[in-house]
């Protein structure tokens, strides 16, 4: 057929390029002519680089997919492309730009270009107001420095691309500067580049006056990590210990005082479970940094003349007091800022609590921390308020409190105990989570009605001090292993009758016999409670150096040690039952604002509210009731109709409107009566 084109290979570019990629050599010339081709479209591309031109655009697709083919023939051409795009892409076509930077991409797939001077061009070009070409860019700049580190980290090329992305963080364009940052990002959550470099890196974003640039840093360090995950060991040893409570306490009688036991036990497992769980940094990010004492006094400068909007200054907020918190910095200008919004009718007032909370530590003088804590109780927690309003306020010296216990003072905390008899459900809650607080941390500030019963466990606690560390040299509860191998030493005394089981009895039917072994336990815990305190320490310190302890040890220990928050103090009587509250919570490195806005009871909802929900459940009700309509809708109402649709009140006293009633006897005669005379009358 003359007039067919598709077997032509000089101008059919997609049926040659199938040809070369299976026999590159017989195919020279035509790929030679095809090259030569494209050289004289380059130059005619020179003398106009701002017209389209379809045919240089196929051409560089064609070479771009045989390069790899012909390599001796391509040497230059790679760069040749890279030289065009850095002079011409600021007036290049849109389309053509986007062929040059594709067969950049091409090239680069089938390894024949630089990674580092490539990525360096594509960064430059994204100050390029083409929205189209950003993105395409940016999705290559992170699959390949992906792919670069598939295997192992590629630190030369790392190095100079970071130090180049350094430079583009503080371009003056901002949109490649924005997208810069946000590479780095991803490429950190991707965890490729999750060293501190791109960290330090990323902390120069806090300080742009870019208003996108700063919230993109902000959100970086604010930001969690989703793949973390609890360890299985951990589940496996709540199973273990928890047994082993069931097996001390269930043996036996089953007594009311048992169970009771029991319960309070399991609580104390649960609490001791959360405080071993091993700390789990979301926010890792944070812990790179350099030098965070000078990064927050920085932010802190700029927060207090920024000009940015107030969900931008709530960030930072937020940032500086997650560094404050973590790092245990001491940053007191600080706390007088946040003293200034901490008022009901703030906006975002719990985050800013929640940002006092945070940025409370031990190492804060408490002079320092009191009158953030004072503010909170004389504008919060007060009669004059709503019981939501009191709750936060309550909530937040909770907080501060539990990370900077001698903030409070004792009139403050007394008074603050009183509410737990308020009238209000959250109020009331709240008020008894902080008792239960101060319980644990330093019982002798509250109510000696508040204390609760005093246990082993809070009779040894000691008050610690501001700065003071209690270091101990030996493992406290050691000495419960002297004491069960003295009890063993006793058995193995008196013989095999003391270890004996029967099988069965004379009736042949078998017999439960508890083994000593189960009351072991609660021997030893009678016998230490009897040791003074010195001498059991001493049998720790002997104990904990006089050998090495097993896994089955350390599980002993750590259930005396449970013990002594069940069991009273000696000499102490179990008059009332110890309040528990349901509240508690895990202390880790940062809180939540579920922490802060805490309510034990749902507001009622108002009016309205429970007039839409109400609505919006009948909208799939279906109507049963047959309408009666009429056949002319102009047509006028009858008297029934009117009567129907009048007030009730009109048409009380109406005959039509009584009910009928059964006629009395006297009725009736009344009625026969006129019948009679009616009957007369007519004859």
């Amino acid at each position: 057929m003359p007039g067919r084109q598709s077997n032509k290979l000089p101008n059919n570019l997609p049926q040659l390029q199938n040809l070369i990629k299976r026999d590159p050599q017989s195919y020279v010339d035509e790929f030679l002519q095809q090259h030569r081709h494209y050289q004289s479209n380059v130059e005619i591309f020179k003398l106009q680089p701002d017209k389209a031109n379809r045919e240089l655009a196929d051409l560089l697709m064609f070479l771009s997919q045989v390069a790899h083919c012909y390599t001796q023939q391509l040497s230059t051409f790679p760069r040749q492309l890279s030289e065009l795009l850095m002079s011409f892409h600021s007036v290049m076509d849109p389309d053509l730009r986007m062929t040059f930077c594709k067969a950049l991409v091409l090239l680069r797939n089938k390894d024949l270009i630089d990674p580092t001077g490539l990525l360096e061009l594509f960064f430059e070009l994204l100050r390029c107001h083409d929205k189209l070409l950003r993105k395409t860019l940016y999705t290559h700049i992170v699959t390949d420095i992906k792919n670069i580190n598939a295997k192992h980290k590629n630190n030369k090329v790392n190095t100079t691309l970071q130090n180049f992305m350094y430079t583009m963080l503080r371009d003056s364009n901002p949109i490649a500067a924005k997208i810069s940052l946000d590479v780095m990002v991803e490429l950190y959550k991707r965890n490729i580049w999750n060293d501190t470099k791109t960290v330090n890196v990323i902390t120069t974003a806090c300080f742009c006056k870019v208003t996108k640039i700063l919230v993109g840093g902000l959100k970086f360090f604010l930001g969690k990590d989703e793949d973390e995950k609890d360890s299985d060991s951990e589940s496996e040893n709540e199973g273990t210990s928890a047994r082993d409570l069931m097996m001390r306490y269930s043996t036996g009688k089953k007594t009311t005082k048992n169970k009771k036991k029991l319960e309070k036990a399991m609580k104390v497992l649960k609490k001791h479970k959360r405080k071993k769980k091993p700390e789990v940094f979301n926010f890792s990010a944070i812990h790179l940094i350099h030098d965070p004492q000078d990064f927050s006094e920085k932010l802190l400068k700029q927060l207090e003349s920024s000009k940015e909007r107030f969900e931008v200054k709530i960030m930072m907020m937020e940032l500086i007091s997650r560094l404050v918190g973590i790092h245990e910095l001491f940053l007191f200008n600080f706390y007088p800022f946040l003293q200034r919004f901490l008022q009901p009718h703030q906006r975002e007032v719990t985050k800013i609590l929640l940002c006092a909370a945070q940025a409370s530590h031990q190492l804060v003088p408490p002079e320092v921390i009191e009158p953030v804590i004072m503010t909170i109780a004389n504008n919060f927690v007060t009669d004059r308020n709503s019981g939501e309003v009191m709750t936060v306020g309550i909530n937040a010296i909770k907080e501060v409190a539990g990370r900077c216990p001698l903030a409070i003072n004792e009139d403050l905390l007394q008074d603050l105990a009183q509410y737990k008899t308020h009238k209000d459900k959250n109020v009331m809650m709240s008020a008894r989570g902080l008792i239960q607080l101060f319980r644990n941390l330093n019982p002798q500030l509250l109510h000696k009605k508040d204390r609760g019963r005093p246990t082993e466990a809070s009779t040894e606690a000691k008050i610690k001090g501001y700065g003071e560390l209690e270091a101990k040299d030996y493992i406290p509860g050691a000495e419960v292993l002297e004491e069960e191998e003295e009890n063993k030493k006793e058995e193995d005394e008196d013989g095999w009758e003391s270890a004996s089981i029967s099988d069965d009895d004379e009736d042949g039917e078998w017999v439960d016999v508890h083994h000593s072994s189960d009351e072991d336990a609660g021997e030893v815990a009678e016998k230490l409670q009897s040791i003074p305190a010195e001498e059991r320490k001493a049998k720790a310190a002997a104990v904990s150096g006089s050998r090495l302890l097993t896994q089955d040890d350390f599980k002993k220990i750590r259930l005396a040690q449970m013990a002594k928050e069940v069991n009273a103090a000696p000499g102490k009587a179990e008059k009332r039952k110890l309040e528990e509250s349901d509240n508690e919570e895990e202390k880790g490195e940062l809180l939540s604002l579920r922490n802060i806005e805490r309510l034990h009871k749902k507001p009622k909802s108002d009016k309205e509210t429970r007039l839409a929900t109400a609505l919006a459940g009948r909208t799939d009700r279906k109507d049963f009731v047959r309408k009666h309509t009429k056949l002319n809708p102009h047509a006028s109402t009858s008297n029934k109709e009117k009567r129907r649709k009048k007030n009730f009140m009109m048409m009380r006293y109406s005959q039509n409107v009584r009910t009928k009633a059964k006629r009395s006897f006297r009725e009736k005669q009344m009625a026969l009566q006129a019948a009679l005379l009616r009957k007369k009358k007519q004859h």
